[in-house]
């Protein structure tokens, strides 16, 4: 079998661009990845072309050589574009070596550890403009099944956060506790945005809420930083969803930087890459909670790495409602009492209509509307 082409589709979901690929052989066996790289869409798209004078030609089996010969011939080295393209590559290519063998991906990773991965809700505060409308979204969302709520109610701080403004968040969380009850897990959302005192403020005030996770209080560069803010919190830190090699889960974990890991396998090395991660956390018994908040691929790739790793904990899902969703993939995600299935067909389990794809194309979007998108 050879690699005959690739293509790339970008696809507008509301504030978002997603991104697919779809590769395809010479046996008619096609494989999908997904490499929705925020306000970088485009950019990864000419990534995802530049991969071609790679691949083309090649067994698309030989999943392992071709990851490490494109990222090892990159001269300058990694970044979020050229992994982001290798990583939907690399699921694509899982997908087609598991339709080839007729068998899950989850089964080529090592078998299946567990039969469902529970899930926790994001952009589920989508429309609240007030603490109000926030709650009864709330309680909407957790009568539906869900037992996991994750929101950033800081909306606009940068480094630090005034004392009226923290007194208001507090009031959120509070409300928002109050409202789901204490079996109902609530998580904390922090885009990086404060600076160290800030963070472990934050944290000692919401810690009466019990927050299953901090994430991302501060910017995911500066792993001391992190580290400190780790070491002080009453709240466990979870960051991890802007490195993208395992070099950076690598070195977060050295320096005892996080209590959970949030590899993001769109643009983390997609499974290959992602399954060694989790190895690393394991090492440290750290439990892995994929970030994932893009489209149904995504999704799928998560799935997947969940089933066949000790240590995964939780899994990101967005319920925000897209119009394309429907007919654009050939199946749905829908969990169940707050958790996912593991899926037994071939492959990833999923495909998406380039007709449809094309129905849908791309639109400028900031990234203050893709942040604002994810805020309360």
């Amino acid at each position: 079998m050879k690699i005959t082409d690739i293509k790339s589709y970008i696809v507008s979901a509301n504030n978002d661009n997603w991104v697919y690929i779809k590769v395809y052989t010479d046996e008619n066996i096609t494989g999908v990845g997904e490499c929705s790289l925020e306000t970088r869409e485009l950019t990864v798209v000419q990534a995802v072309e530049e991969l071609k004078r790679y691949v083309l030609g090649r067994d698309p089996f030989q999943i392992e050589q071709i990851f490490y010969t494109c990222y090892r011939d990159e001269y300058w080295g990694a970044c979020p574009v050229l992994i982001s393209a290798l990583s939907a590559l690399d699921c694509a290519l899982w997908d087609i070596k598991g339709k080839a063998f007729n068998m899950p991906v989850y089964q080529l990773l090592g078998g299946k550890f567990r039969e469902k991965i529970r899930v926790y809700a994001n952009r589920w505060f989508i429309g609240a403009k007030t603490t109000a409308e926030l709650v009864k979204k709330a309680e909407e969302t957790a009568k539906k099944g869900y037992t996991a709520l994750k929101w950033d109610p800081f909306v606009f701080a940068e480094h630090t956060i005034s004392a009226k403004d923290l007194r208001a968040v507090v009031e959120q969380v509070k409300a928002v506790r109050q409202a789901v009850g204490q079996d109902t897990d609530i998580l904390i959302e922090g885009h990086g945005r404060f600076n160290v005192y800030t963070a472990l403020n934050v944290a000692n005030e919401l810690a009466p809420f019990k927050p299953m996770f901090f994430e991302e209080p501060v910017l995911p560069e500066n792993l001391d930083a992190l580290a400190e803010v780790r070491d002080k919190s009453p709240i466990p830190i979870a960051s991890g969803e802007r490195w993208y090699t395992k070099y950076d889960f690598r070195a977060a974990f050295s320096k005892k930087a996080v209590d959970i890991a949030q590899p993001d396998l769109r643009i983390a090395g997609g499974l290959t890459e992602g399954k060694k991660i989790a190895a690393l956390a394991e090492t440290e018994f750290i439990p892995i909670a994929p970030h994932n908040i893009h489209g149904k691929v995504g999704t799928a790739m998560s799935l997947h790495l969940a089933a066949s790793i000790p240590n995964a904990l939780i899994l990101e899902y967005s319920v925000e409602e897209v119009p394309c969703m429907e007919t654009l993939f050939d199946r749905q995600y829908k969990p169940v009492d707050g958790y996912l299935a593991i899926d037994d067909r071939p492959g990833l389990g999923i495909d998406f209509d380039e007709k449809v794809a094309l129905q849908y194309p791309y639109k400028t979007i900031s990234m203050v509307q893709t942040l604002f998108s994810n805020n309360f």
